[in-house]
């Protein structure tokens, strides 16, 4: 295997575009320890951490030397941008978002699936979109503002030291990993 170059990776894309499942496979790929930043954000019984909690876990988490977070937070955003090397986009058409939140609601919903300390999908209420409080709402509401917010985000110059990958399919993305094999 090429030796993978980057230590501090941040992977960001709307719901369901594979966060989460490409920050496992680079951590299990090259050993880059991977946290999903929606870990350090849902406490028990689906609490949100406060945002000074929440800041305080995220400096922690990007003070080591290597390390790989997945999501999108804006209240930690400058705390791990600031010391990334390597932002990746995930940029994937909706309906590929969409057919990946639902497999994966889905599977949760048949093996009761354990997400972060100790909470699990209320797979009934993800299924009405209309509610707030439903993912498949979550990313009709958050897809398109990402689209135009991540390009003015990444002109500023406070993120001009990233290496930026912008990823518009999955394929794409799996030749990029690919890459890096013998």
């Amino acid at each position: 295997m090429k030796n993978f170059p980057y230590k501090r990776i941040v992977i960001i894309g709307t719901s369901g575009s594979g966060k989460t499942t490409l920050g496992a496979e680079i951590e299990s790929r090259f050993g880059v320890p991977h946290i999903e930043l929606d870990a350090l954000h849902w406490e028990p019984d689906w609490k949100e951490a406060d945002d000074e909690v929440m800041r305080m876990r995220v400096q922690a988490a990007v003070e080591a030397d290597t390390w790989m977070l997945d999501g999108n937070y804006a209240v930690a955003r400058d705390l791990s941008w600031a010391r990334a090397e390597l932002l990746i986009w995930l940029d994937y058409p909706l309906l590929v978002n969409f057919w990946r939140l639902l497999k994966r609601t889905l599977r949760r919903a048949i093996t009761h699936e354990e997400i972060w300390n100790g909470n699990h999908e209320p797979v009934l209420m993800q299924l009405k979109l209309w509610s707030d409080d439903s993912i498949f709402h979550w990313l009709f509401k958050t897809y398109w503002r990402r689209k135009r917010e991540y390009p003015v985000l990444l002109a500023l110059p406070d993120y001009a030291h990233l290496e930026v990958l912008h990823f518009t399919s999955p394929k794409e993305t799996a030749a990029w990993l690919d890459s890096f094999a013998a």
